[in-house]
């Protein structure tokens, strides 16, 4: 057994395809050699990834896969055998085809269950390294999830499809070259290292020697160490600076995927920049120039950020610290440029502007949008106990940063930017607030808006997306969304519920539905939107932990405030522990099946005086003596209890169902049988729909 490496150097790889590219490229070269039967039970592969090679070691590899048995399938017997036993014309001419050599006493007969086959068992012999490596090699390459892929001329005149050109391929068995060959070009030993530290061609000795090897040649191969080195030495440098260092982790990755020697320096701004809002320069150094800003110990914004070189300077880095201090002072400057002239003019006077915005070409433009947003805020406002007349303004001042140079800059701003403009122009403090937090939550896990007028304002803005869009027939469907409709309905699902909003999801439903409805072409889908939106819930309640079962008996009661189920579902998973649960779930859907076939035969309430059964009359006064007791809890919104008073009814319920007929032949006395079920079914299904706990 032996260690095998794998590298492909290349130009320049897109440094955010670069980890995945790395990890795919050795994951794909290891499968398929485990399928060849080259690797053994402890063989391990570890990726490389920098930003010009991928590579791959693979551990105990054999230099020959093994020996297989096989069995081939020929012809039918009656077919390839004549009445002496011998090969017929057929089965000489598929034996042939195939290359098969062997007397017919050798074959096989076996039946298939229709009648009987020849088979032929033979032995496929292994194969050489390099043959299996090079069909791993060029199923590796082609399956590489490659964003955009590159098609470059090679020597030859023949043109090739790569992410990017390929300069030098390695691939060694131990210490020896493996013969294959890759976009035109025969394997060796030979690489480039570290483009300014290391000029010469470098010569890998052996496969395990690689990291090593590279690391002296200035380049760390391995995708994790790099990034780990560098974020261990960005860490260090903040400590250094007493600050705090805004390090994202989208960009630790592009970094380290830009770098194949990461050192970090520092370096400033002037303090003066410092007037321009934090989130404009943060993101101007981070989009642009790729640097880690810093913080102090209060949290606020320093005039110093740390970048990552892949230089070790002679000087001490201070011609890189004033070069990289000039590009970003030009930089921050069109920043403060956006800002200053953004705030000449009023965000109001901006609103009509989004008159030039198209939104849809099927549901107009962005200021026409707004105004359906306006009308939803404000009836949604009115329902949670909002300000109308803010969440009005809000609304209407919402998407109007939209018209501002920072924001055209940096789409990623708005929102944000509305709230500073707002507060420039001394709006209400809500106001301002709603406008940044209105685009919130923006992705799962983030924050919900803080105040009510936000919320009002947030659940309109979404709701008008998804209300309009499902009016025209813009579903998603399948994996496609283009427009984020998941995410908004998600969004509208966690502030009803997380908030506890008094408002129900079908009152929202109908008040965007009918102010959408205003714009030409729309059609009312509220029951497909409501839908939409119970599948949604199903999938974030599951996610919490819930089971199927579990979530279903919630759903299916369709309480009114979304802010209940996460109290019902707790009391019926609480409820499950019990030990009477199964056996009353499984009663509940018993007496389901029975109301179902029994449709429009009950009473409006039980009699009495037709109790005849003694089990019967245990059951009425078990119901009669539990209900107030349910009913009070049920209003208060004990559900736990409500589920738990359930317990003492177990006993009754079995007697009843095993002394009691219920279609009794005196129809009197089988309404009044019925109309009792139907009390313990009301009884019983209060909190959640038990049938759907019966497994």
């Amino acid at each position: 057994m032996a260690t095998l490496l794998i590298e492909i150097q290349t130009e320049e790889l897109p440094p955010k395809a670069l980890e995945n590219l790395s990890s795919a490229f050795a994951a794909s070269l290891f499968d398929s050699l485990k399928e060849q039967g080259f690797t053994a039970e402890d063989s391990k592969v570890t990726a490389f990834g920098a930003p010009r090679r991928i590579a791959a070691e693979v551990t105990a590899i054999s230099e020959r896969s093994p020996d297989k048995p096989f069995r081939q399938k020929l012809v039918p017997a009656k077919i390839g055998l004549d009445a002496d036993g011998n090969a017929t014309a057929a089965l000489k001419k598929k034996m042939a085809a195939l290359g098969i050599e062997c007397e017919p006493s050798q074959l096989a007969v076996v039946n298939d269950g229709k009648q009987d086959q020849l088979y032929y068992d033979g032995i496929k012999p292994g194969v050489l390294l390099a043959e299996g490596l090079q069909a791993a090699l060029d199923k590796a390459v082609k399956q590489l999830p490659i964003p955009k892929v590159m098609s470059y001329q090679l020597e030859d005149g023949r043109t090739v499809e790569f992410v990017r050109p390929v300069k030098h391929l390695v691939a060694l068995l131990d210490d020896k070259v493996v013969d294959v060959e890759l976009f035109g070009l025969k394997a060796g030993r030979d690489t480039r290292g570290h483009r300014f530290h290391c000029k010469a061609p470098v010569e890998i000795t052996s496969a395990e020697s690689y990291a090593k090897e590279m690391e002296a040649a200035k380049v760390i191969p391995s995708f994790d160490e790099r990034r780990n080195k560098m974020v261990q030495e960005l860490k260090d440098a903040a400590k250094r600076l007493d600050a705090e260092i805004i390090m994202p982790q989208d960009l630790v990755n592009e970094v380290a995927a830009l770098t194949e020697w990461p050192v970090v320096y520092d370096s400033s701004f002037d303090e003066e920049f410092l007037s321009v809002p934090e989130e404009c320069l943060i993101l101007t150094m981070q989009q642009n120039q790729k640097y880690f800003a810093l913080r102090d110990q209060n949290g606020k914004l320093k005039n110093r950020f740390l970048l990552v070189s892949q230089i070790e300077a002679t000087d001490g880095g201070d011609a890189i610290r004033s070069g990289n201090a000039r590009v970003v002072r030009a930089r921050l400057a069109d920043a403060k440029f956006f800002y200053d002239q953004d705030k000449l003019q009023p965000l109001e006077s901006r609103v009509s502007g989004l008159s030039n915005v198209v939104y849809h070409n099927k549901l107009g433009t962005q200021l026409e949008r707004s105004e359906r947003v306006r009308k939803i805020a404000q009836q949604v406002a009115k329902k949670i106990d909002a300000d109308p007349k803010l969440a009005d303004r809000a609304a209407m001042l919402a998407k109007a940063d939209l018209r501002t140079l920072m924001v055209g800059e940096f789409p990623e701003l708005q929102g944000i930017m509305g709230e500073y403009y707002a507060e420039h122009d001394k709006e209400d403090a809500k106001v301002a607030l709603a406008i940044r937090e209105h685009y919130q939550p923006r992705y799962a896990g983030d924050e919900l808006p803080s105040t009510r007028e936000s919320l009002a304002v947030a659940l309109a803005d979404k709701m008008e997306t998804l209300a309009g869009l499902f009016g025209i027939g813009q579903l998603p469907t399948g994996e496609k969304d283009p427009f984020a409709l998941r995410r908004h309905a998600l969004g509208v699902l966690r502030m009803l519920m997380e908030k506890e909003l008094p408002l129900s999801l079908d009152d929202l439903i109908q008040i965007a539905m009918q102010v959408e409805m205003t714009a030409p072409g729309v059609k009312d889908t509220s029951d497909e939107l409501r839908q939409f939106f119970t599948d949604r819930l199903r999938v974030m309640l599951k996610d919490k932990g819930y089971s199927a079962h579990e979530v279903e008996s919630v759903i299916e009661v369709r309480p009114e405030l979304l802010s209940d189920i996460p109290k019902r579902l707790k009391a019926v998973h609480d409820f499950m522990g019990m030990p009477e649960a199964e056996s009353l779930a499984a009663a509940n859907k018993r007496i389901e099946n029975i109301l179902k076939k029994s449709s429009g035969e009950t009473g409006s309430e039980v009699d009495a005086a037709l109790l005849v059964e003694p089990e019967e009359k245990a059951l009425y006064e078990a119901i009669s003596k539990v209900e107030p007791k349910l009913g009070a809890d049920y209003s208060a919104g004990h559900y736990d209890a409500v589920l738990k008073e359930l317990a003492p009814l177990k006993a009754p319920v079995d007697a009843f169902f095993n002394k009691v007929m219920v279609n009794a032949e005196d129809p009197k006395l089988k309404r009044n049988r019925l109309t009792l079920l139907n009390e313990l079914h009301k009884a019983m299904n209060k909190v959640a729909k038990l049938s759907c706990l019966a497994s």
